[in-house]
């Protein structure tokens, strides 16, 4: 028996603890709850192959062994849209002359008036924002348009005998650049039942990108704010316009506190 426990060292368990600690070191800073998840299922892995070597078990021992080392190539699968952000805010430089040409003030207040337009109708609406990173890999253009922001527009795209009205409005900067687009869906388990292809295509697109995403609801004529894969129902209307005018911008704002109804 002493044979079996050489092979298992105080030191080699050691190694792969801190292995599994860096690793999931490197995910919380990507995504906290997912971090937890990952850590239980190396943690029990490791477990495994420790009590595979202590029975003898050595098939056993080198498959779970194997799939501790694959967990960098499992943590960037799983993280791939966080990365792809992270990398893409290290690398991308901030372009402060375009901003300071934007009648941000008049953009807000037409983007603000249409929404609440549209809200206090019930006409459905979802308006994406972009920030900085470019969404054209995943959206499927439908009528690019290239106009400025105004009330009027916004509401003649979403009036539900219009041919795009089911699509979203994006818009870069102070111009709506495209509407009737085409947004993934997002695959989230968690997502209340009672919010609807809308409110998930908002999900979809800010879980990969860093897109400020307002959805109008024709069911209760609430307006929501997508962002970083959260939602925030019923949007107090300062928020909206502090939030939409930093994403015009392209800057962040700090995370807010998401509500959904289940």
């Amino acid at each position: 028996m002493a044979s079996v426990f050489d092979s298992v060292t105080l030191l080699g368990l050691f190694d792969k603890l801190l292995v599994a600690g860096l690793i999931f070191f490197c995910s919380l800073i990507l995504k906290k709850e997912a971090a937890f998840r990952f850590l239980a299922l190396v943690t029990a892995l490791i477990a495994a192959e420790f009590c595979s070597k202590t029975l003898g078990l050595t098939a056993t021992a080198s498959f779970f062994h194997l799939l501790l080392s694959s967990a960098p190539v499992i943590v960037a699968i799983i993280f791939q849209s966080d990365i792809k952000r992270a990398l893409f805010s290290f690398w991308k430089r901030h372009k402060s002359g375009d901003i300071d040409n934007l009648d941000l003030t008049s953009t807000v207040d037409e983007l603000s008036k249409g929404l609440h337009e549209l809200a206090g109708r019930q006409i459905g609406a979802l308006i994406v924002i972009i920030r900085q990173m470019s969404i054209d890999h995943l959206v499927q253009i439908g009528t690019e348009i290239d106009a400025k922001v105004t009330s009027e527009l916004l509401n003649s795209i979403f009036l539900p005998y219009s041919p795009i009205h089911d699509g979203a409005v994006i818009i870069h900067k102070d111009k709506i650049t495209s509407a009737g687009c085409i947004l993934p869906l997002s695959q989230n388990p968690d997502i209340a039942k009672r919010f609807g292809t809308r409110h998930r295509a908002a999900l979809g697109i800010s879980e990969q990108t860093d897109a400020l995403v307002l959805v109008v609801s024709e069911e209760t004529g609430k307006i929501s704010i997508v962002h970083e894969g959260k939602i925030t129902y019923d949007a107090d209307p300062a928020e909206i316009r502090r939030l939409s005018r930093k994403a015009i911008e392209g800057r962040h704002a700090p995370r807010v506190t998401a509500t959904q109804e289940h």
